[in-house]
C-alpha cells in the first residue's frame, strides 16, 4: 500500500456552504447518490429517499444520546474555561477537553454557574480526568449545553436540543451527534420498514475527537481517540440473516460503520461491548458494510478518508466537487450522500 498524505484529503470549500441551522424539516435535506464503482452520481432530495431501497435491506442507526456536555466556568484566578466532557468515568468523574488561556494544574478548582465545582485530577494526553462535588450526568442536564461543533458559528439554542439529536437516540453517552440519522423522522422510519427494508441499531458514544483534526502528513502516523461502542445479539442476528438472503447492509453513519466493522471477528458480527480506535484509510478491506449514509465532511479529517476508503480517493473528491457547484449544505446540519461500496476501492485510489 503506497504512503498517502494528509493533502489528498483537502478540498476548499465556501464558508457559507457550511450549515449553521438545521432545515425546516428532517426530511428537507438534498440527497447526493454516489457509486463507488462507477463514480456517477445522482440528486435526489431526502425525502425521496425510499426510491434508493430495496426489500431485503438492512439498515443499521446509532442509538447514542447526545449528553449536554458542554460547561462554562471559571478557575478560582478567574480565568475562564469551557469544558466539554468527552467521557463519564464515574458518578462524580468525567473525563474533559478543556479550553482555557493557560491550562489548570492538578488539584485546581473549576467553578461552574450554578457555583458547583469540579477539581482537576490529572491530565491523559489531550484530556483531564475531573472530579466534581455532585453527579457528572445531573450536573450537565441542570447547566450544560447542547455541544455544537466548532464550525457552527453561534451559541446553541433551544432547537438544537431537539434537532441536534436523532429521533430514535436512547442510550446518553455521546458528545457530538451521529449526524446521517438526523435527517429520519418517524415518518420516513415507517416507510423503510414498508418497503421491505429491515431497522437494527447499534451505540457508539462519539467522542470530541471527531473533531480533531489530523496534524501528521503521513496520515498513517495519526492515533484516534477510543471509543466505546455496543452491538446488540439481534443486531448480530440480523446482520446475519441480511447476508444469508442477499440483503445490502446501510450503515447509518460513518459512527455505525466503524461499530460494525470494529466488532467483525472471525468472519462474523460478535455482539458485546468493547472499544474502538479503528482508523479506516483507503485501502481498508471492508468485511460487512454495503453501503454508507453519511453526510458532507470537514477536509483533512479521518471521517472523509473513511469514506474515501469506501468509494475511491477520486470518486469522492469527485462527488464533492460537484456538491460545491450545486450548492450543497455541509457538515453537521447540511446534506446527506449515500455511497455505494466501491467492489475494490484501493484501485480508485491511487
Amino acid at each position: 500500500m503506497r504512503a498517502m498524505r494528509i493533502e489528498e484529503f483537502d478540498y476548499d470549500l465556501p464558508a457559507a456552504l457550511i450549515a449553521q441551522y438545521p432545515t425546516d424539516e428532517r426530511i428537507g435535506s438534498r440527497l447526493l447518490h454516489l457509486d463507488g464503482n462507477t463514480g456517477v452520481y445522482d440528486d435526489y432530495r431526502f425525502a425521496d429517499f425510499t426510491r434508493l431501497v430495496r426489500a431485503g435491506d438492512l439498515f443499521v442507526f446509532n442509538d447514542t444520546r447526545v449528553m449536554k456536555a458542554r460547561l462554562q466556568g471559571v478557575k478560582a484566578t478567574g480565568g475562564r474555561v469551557e469544558v466539554l466532557v468527552e467521557r463519564i468515568v464515574a458518578a462524580r468523574r468525567a473525563l474533559v477537553m478543556l479550553r482555557a488561556s493557560h491550562p489548570p494544574a492538578p488539584r485546581q478548582k473549576i467553578i461552574f454557574s450554578n457555583s458547583e465545582a469540579a477539581v482537576v485530577v490529572e491530565r491523559r494526553g489531550d484530556l483531564f480526568l475531573l472530579e466534581f462535588d455532585t453527579e457528572v450526568s445531573a450536573l450537565l442536564e441542570r447547566v450544560g449545553e447542547m455541544p455544537l461543533p466548532p464550525y457552527i458559528d453561534r451559541p446553541a439554542g433551544l432547537e438544537d436540543l431537539t434537532r441536534y439529536q436523532t429521533v430514535y437516540a436512547r442510550n446518553p453517552g455521546a458528545v457530538a451527534a451521529p449526524t446521517a440519522g438526523l435527517h429520519f423522522d418517524q415518518a420516513m422510519l415507517d416507510s423503510l420498514a414498508a418497503c421491505g427494508a429491515s431497522l437494527a441499531y447499534v451505540t457508539l458514544h462519539v467522542g470530541a475527537g471527531t473533531f480533531q483534526p489530523v496534524k501528521v502528513d503521513d496520515i498513517t502516523e495519526h492515533v484516534m481517540h477510543s471509543e466505546h461502542y455496543s452491538i446488540p445479539e439481534e443486531t448480530a442476528h440480523a446482520i446475519a440473516h441480511a447476508r444469508a438472503h442477499g440483503g445490502r447492509i446501510t450503515a447509518v453513519g460513518t459512527t455505525s460503520l466503524r461499530a460494525l466493522e470494529s466488532a467483525f471477528q472471525g468472519g462474523q458480527l460478535v455482539s458485546g461491548c468493547a472499544e474502538t480506535r479503528l482508523f479506516i484509510t483507503p485501502g481498508y478491506s471492508f468485511k460487512l458494510v454495503d453501503r454508507l449514509l453519511t453526510n458532507f465532511h470537514v477536509p483533512r479529517s479521518t471521517l472523509l478518508m473513511l469514506v474515501s476508503a469506501f468509494a475511491g480517493i477520486e470518486h469522492v473528491r469527485e462527488a464533492y466537487q460537484h456538491a460545491i457547484r450545486q450548492g450543497y449544505r455541509f457538515f453537521s446540519y447540511g446534506d446527506a450522500m449515500l455511497v455505494d461500496r466501491a467492489n475494490n476501492p484501493s484501485r480508485l485510489s491511487r
